[in-house]
């Protein structure tokens, strides 16, 4: 079921989101994100763990159909209020997803795949319900110790507090596991602390940079490839009457053709 945050988690999140720092983080995340994902206008995404709604808006804003889902009523309640009737929201748990196979285009984890109890299993649900691309964005347990102070003040709030953290490449190894040898794209963000000059924020914007595997949040996309499942179908054959060639009383050298169950045909 996972961790499902009540009215004390929704204030802290509230608090802890309109910090600075975060606001930073939050725009660093969301342009990854996007440029990962790079979905096009018109098309449908599920925001697994929506939260307050602040991962989805960026990708209402792109023109896409987006459906979100969160165990917590409190958070849903913030989403609400952040987007509307712009997006249908829904309760629900990342492992047990209400929805059909191939129900979206896209589907992604922001900051809430940490939060559930069997992450293999919400994997598993992400790329059911997905056709196209599925984005996963979390905090990189593997982040540089220039960012450990900026990431564990983070942990030490209590919205954080029942996180899990993961690094690329168990989440690599979580996505293979659930489809295969797909094509798998990653990035990281946020490789300076927060509140660094701008001059040197510019760098957090090169590709080359965003290659390195230790930034503070990372942000990896998997390419779903069709699969279809088979099964061989017998084929059986029964003998059935052959045509035979008998005498018959026309003209010399015709034939007059008959029948028998046979296995070759006989011509006299």
């Amino acid at each position: 079921m996972g961790y499902v945050f009540d009215f004390q988690d929704a204030r802290a999140y509230i608090q802890w989101a309109s910090r600075q720092p975060s606001l930073w983080t939050a725009a660093m995340a969301s342009e990854l994100m996007v440029n990962l994902l790079k979905p096009a206008q018109g098309e449908s995404i599920l925001d697994i763990g929506c939260g307050d709604g602040a991962s989805s808006q960026p990708l209402l804003e792109l023109g896409l159909n987006v459906t979100g889902l969160d165990p917590s009523s409190y958070m849903l309640e913030l989403a609400s209020n952040r987007l509307g009737q712009r997006v249908d929201l829904y309760r629900g748990f990342g492992e047990d997803l209400p929805f059909d196979d191939n129900s979206f285009n896209h589907a992604l984890f922001f900051l809430s795949l940490e939060f559930m109890d069997d992450p293999q299993r919400a994997v598993e649900e992400a790329c059911r319900v997905a056709k196209d691309r599925v984005f996963f964005g979390l905090l990189n347990r593997f982040a540089l110790s220039g960012v450990q102070r900026w990431r564990k003040s983070c942990l030490e709030d209590r919205v954080f507090a029942h996180a899990r953290l993961f690094t690329v490449w168990e989440l690599k190894k979580m996505v293979r596991s659930a489809v295969g040898s797909v094509p798998i794209t990653w990035r990281t963000a946020c490789q300076l602390p927060a509140g660094t000059a701008k001059v040197l924020q510019s760098i957090e914007h090169s590709s080359i940079v965003q290659r390195c595997p230790f930034g503070a949040f990372a942000g990896l996309v998997a390419t779903l490839v069709p699969r279809f499942r088979t099964r061989p179908l017998a084929i059986r054959y029964s003998p059935e009457a052959h045509p035979r060639v008998v005498p018959g009383s026309a003209a010399a050298g015709s034939v007059t053709v008959g029948w028998e169950k046979d296995s070759e045909l006989k011509i006299s």
